[in-house]
């Protein structure tokens, strides 16, 4: 097949030997199976920011830290430059992920580097040889549908220990193999300290997996994992290997909402009385 343009350089460096086939194409993403040497990966080419359909990035982006203040001041002036490594920090964020939740015990392709725009990465395939699916492409039983839910639940908690929430976790983002889940697609990975939007981003995570997982196990219906998990991580009590029930007692106490609004009446009733004495001053 003809070469893709961004792909090219990296032929020319010889870091691709041969781009086989289209793999597919995503919202941030094209995908290449290539051939480099006597392994057969794929490359993943990242859209330019304008072409790229993934909604509310700044959501994503939000608490991630570049190399220095120059940086910073571009990124946040949306100069070209701070664009470019706006772009940079996008696509960094993913092989940054991918190393560090392979470190953590979290199955994902294995990286090799992103060269300008396209990230080189291991290709998930089954045994005869052919790319993995799509977990939404796999029919499973109760049983697998249970093991599979919390294999993924472990992960998402493997994740969090490090730091990181996926951010758009389906079952659209994960492969399956014969060993079970992998995930991918991290470039929106987000700091779960840094990001006021990491919580209800893992809710989201962990409902879409379990709401899926539940059209073959009912029984996962109703549980609540991603409470639960949010929970232990703001105790400080989550751990890689936690047993997790999929239960959760919400101890907070209902709010007292005639109190609340004495407490509103009496801020405006002091501010009144603060604006009159400006006036009579």
């Amino acid at each position: 097949m003809k070469t893709p343009k961004r792909i090219q350089p990296l032929i020319d460096d010889g870091l691709v030997d041969e781009v086989l086939r289209p793999l597919m194409s995503g919202k941030e993403a094209a995908v290449y199976i290539v051939r480099c040497g006597d392994e057969i990966r794929c490359a993943k080419v990242y859209k330019e920011a304008s072409q790229r359909s993934f909604k509310q990035a700044v959501h994503y982006q939000e608490g991630r830290k570049v190399r220095n203040s120059r940086q910073a001041r571009a990124m946040e002036k949306g100069t070209r430059f701070g664009r470019d490594q706006q772009e940079a920090a996008w696509q960094n964020a993913e092989v940054d992920a991918l190393y560090r939740l392979a470190d953590a015990g979290v199955r994902v392709p294995k990286p090799y580097g992103c060269f300008d725009g396209v990230l080189l990465m291991e290709l998930v395939t089954v045994e005869d040889g052919q790319v993995a699916p799509l977990l939404n492409d796999v029919a499973l039983s109760s049983e697998e549908a249970m093991a599979q839910h919390a294999v993924l639940m472990n992960y998402v908690v493997r994740m969090l220990c490090v730091g990181l929430v996926h951010g758009d976790l389906s079952e659209f983002n994960v492969l399956v193999d014969e060993a079970g889940p992998v995930i991918i697609d991290l470039p929106q990975a987000v700091d779960a300290s840094a990001n006021n939007n990491a919580q209800w981003m893992l809710a989201r995570d962990v409902d879409r997996i379990t709401a899926y997982y539940a059209l073959y196990a009912p029984a996962l219906e109703g549980t609540q994992y991603a409470k639960e998990i949010w929970a232990l991580y703001e105790d400080g009590a989550l751990l890689p290997d936690v047993a997790l029930t999929g239960l959760f007692v919400d101890n907070t106490p209902d709010a007292d909402v005639d109190t609340v609004l004495r407490v509103i009446q009496a801020a405006q009733e002091e501010e009144d009385e603060r604006r009159q004495r400006m006036q009579d001053a």
